[in-house]
């Protein structure tokens, strides 16, 4: 059912002075990879005074899934955001599949792509444009500019210290990819009509001529940038949807169950505060939770000891013991060329030695045949084909730059750099959809330092991006649903910490993306971001025990946060100063000590299919769509 402004009318059920202008059932997200677990709901435009408020309301008792509780779908609920907090709207319409737009907000942070199963993007559109200032991207006919107001992240994006975060904004576009072509912009636009929005909702900005100013985009499609969930980004927004209707809500209730332990002070290793800044007591008296449940770190697995795992063929007889060997203590660097293939889901655990004598003989094979599909491009080949050009280009450049202080990579002439190329070339030719993206290069790396051979460093990494590959899809699904996994744990074990998040503006945890995207490769050494690494494969106490580092840090420098007062810059900056300052082996502890603190509330937290979960083939998700005209 459309609702145009010719066909405007008012419910009974929403708040008196509400017009809906646009109304759309079933249009979905895509939580998970299982087209089956697709959450249906109705999007709604509304107009409220001089306000265009959206919200999407999942139905209820409606899920395909049984993993799928109401509460899951609840998470997902957007809820009366005004355009006026909104940057661009961009729409994809896929060869195979249903059309869906992704909303960014003006912070450059974007909800879950919202997919139209009964077509309506254009109708969509059309009612945005009547009701509010929008206008179609000069460089890129699938993005629509709602606003053009400047935000905190254009100030503090460069403090990611990612290859080329702002440089991409010059880099030359395509045809093959026009989303990656910065937005042009005009002196002449004016925001008459936006300008009570803004006043209403307290910011004031300036316009410029900046090209940065849709930078946004630019980190969207090229680093998978974090979004801001639903439940999140309008948590103190005008009203709480109940059914159809609007209520007033003040605040949301928090329905987590957590666990009632007597308080204690905070370790001393933290910075003093001025006795005149209040920093609510943790709740989960962290350090004495570490003490009880968080296990002392092991030496790392030796020859000797892992020799006594295998069997005379070469099997490993308990895999659930070696997983639990390694999270306790690492794998030494003389072994970890055996080890890490089992860890990665390179070999199997059942295998025997001329089992992956052979895979790997295989292997080798099939890794030269791919890269010779590249190799063998011409300079006539090269001139025609674009996204190749660009592809090795941004590799080329971003290579050079990797971990160039490890003896392993220091030769400008380094044959290591040269492999790291040619591995990630060859990839963006295995995983053509997804090819490559900054950051990838920082997990191939240590990948590369450890296996020597520049087959098996390929087929390490094609499994270990299995897992992470979502981190860098251009639908957001991967960091979106780990981000919020994040703050909802947060929100479990340290309540006064999310509150003060949520009282500044930081539930969308961008701070955090680099921790997360990467793996924490830019906050510890080199040797012990490997250590860290092979901890986290073995998903020992949980797939997701990433999540529990990230809170693990965020508590232990939790009094000063708050004590400080930090904003989302001061915030950010932060904790990019943290890199190298963090104590990896206390960080573990407290992190395990999370993990089982939380238990089966902490599992609820994190949504199905969360990287780095295996993702799910289901073909069901590429139905060709009906054609929908657009504007």
């Amino acid at each position: 059912m459309n609702r145009s402004d010719s066909n405007k009318q008012s419910s009974s059920g929403e708040q008196e002075g509400a017009e809906i202008v646009y109304v759309k059932d079933n249009v979905a997200i895509h939580p998970t990879q299982y087209a089956s677990e697709r959450i249906s709901g109705r999007l709604k435009l509304i107009k409220q005074g001089g306000s265009l408020l959206m919200t999407w309301i999942p139905y209820k008792g409606q899920s395909s899934s049984a993993r799928l509780s109401e509460k899951d779908k609840s998470l997902y609920t957007i809820r009366a955001v005004p355009f006026s907090d909104v940057r661009s709207i961009r729409r994809h319409t896929p060869t195979l599949g249903w059309q869906y737009v992704i909303v960014v907000l003006s912070s450059g942070l974007a909800f879950p792509p919202l997919y139209f199963y009964n077509g309506g993007v254009r109708e969509f559109l059309a009612t945005i444009k009547h009701h509010a200032y929008l206008v179609r991207s000069a460089d890129d006919a699938n993005v629509f500019l709602v606003n053009d107001f400047q935000d905190p992240l254009q100030r503090t994006l460069s403090s990611l210290e990612l290859p080329r975060a702002v440089s991409v904004t010059n880099t030359p576009s395509s045809a093959a990819a026009p989303s990656e072509s910065p937005s042009s912009w005009t002196d002449g636009e004016t925001f008459d009509r936006n300008s009570a929005l803004a006043q209403q909702n307290a910011r004031q900005r300036q316009k410029n001529n900046d090209p940065a100013r849709d930078l946004s985009i630019q980190v969207l499609e090229k680093f998978s940038l974090v979004t801001r969930f639903a439940r999140e980004t309008t948590s103190q927004l005008f009203w709480e949807a109940q059914g159809d209707g609007f209520i007033p809500n003040d605040r949301r209730k928090h329905d987590k169950k957590t666990h009632d332990y007597p308080r204690i002070a905070e370790s001393n290793n933290i910075q003093k505060l001025p006795e005149d800044v209040p920093v609510p007591e943790d709740p989960l008296e962290f350090d004495k939770v570490s003490l009880v449940w968080g296990k002392p770190r092991q030496p790392p697995l030796g020859i000797e000891e892992w020799s006594a795992f295998l069997d005379s063929e070469g099997r490993v007889t308990d895999s659930e013991e070696v997983r639990k060997r390694i999270f306790y203590g690492g794998v030494e660097q003389g072994l970890r060329k055996e080890v890490w293939p089992f860890l990665l889901g390179y070999h199997s655990y059942d295998s025997t030695y001329a089992e992956r004598e052979y895979l790997v003989s295989v292997k080798k094979s099939e890794y030269e045949t791919i890269k010779n599909q590249w190799k063998s491009i011409s300079k006539e080949q090269a001139k025609r084909f674009t996204k190749f050009r660009e592809r090795k280009g941004l590799i080329e450049k971003d290579v050079v730059r990797t971990d160039r202080s490890i003896s392993f990579y220091d030769e400008d002439d380094s044959p290591n750099i040269k492999s790291l190329r040619d591995i990630l070339l060859t990839y963006s030719f295995y995983n053509f959809d997804l090819g490559y993206c900054q950051g990838m290069s920082d997990l191939l790396s240590p990948i590369l330092y450890v296996m020597g051979d520049e087959s098996e460093s390929f087929w390490c990494f094609v499994a270990l991006m299995e897992r992470l590959g979502p981190n860098f899809n251009r639908d957001q699904n991967g960091m979106h649903s780990q981000l919020f996994a994040l703050s909802k744990l947060v929100e479990l074990l340290d309540i006064p910490l999310h509150n003060y998040f949520k009282k500044n503006d930081c539930l969308n945890y961008f701070f955090c993306f680099r921790w997360v995207l990467i793996q924490f490769k830019r906050e510890f050494e080199f040797e012990k971001t490997m250590r860290l690494w092979e901890v986290l494969w073995t998903h020992y106490k949980s797939e997701h025990l990433h999540l529990y580092v990230c809170v693990s840090i965020l508590k232990r420098y939790r009094r000063k946060i708050i004590g400080e007062e930090m904003d989302f810059d001061t915030l950010l900056k932060f904790i990019n100063e943290l890199s190298g300052h963090i104590d990896l082996d206390a960080i573990l502890r407290d992190a395990e000590a999370l993990c089982i603190c939380a238990g089966e509330n902490g599992e609820a937290c994190i949504p199905p299919g969360t990287p780095p979960s295996l993702p799910v083939d289901d073909a069901s998700m590429y139905y060709q769509q009906d054609d929908d005209d657009v504007l």
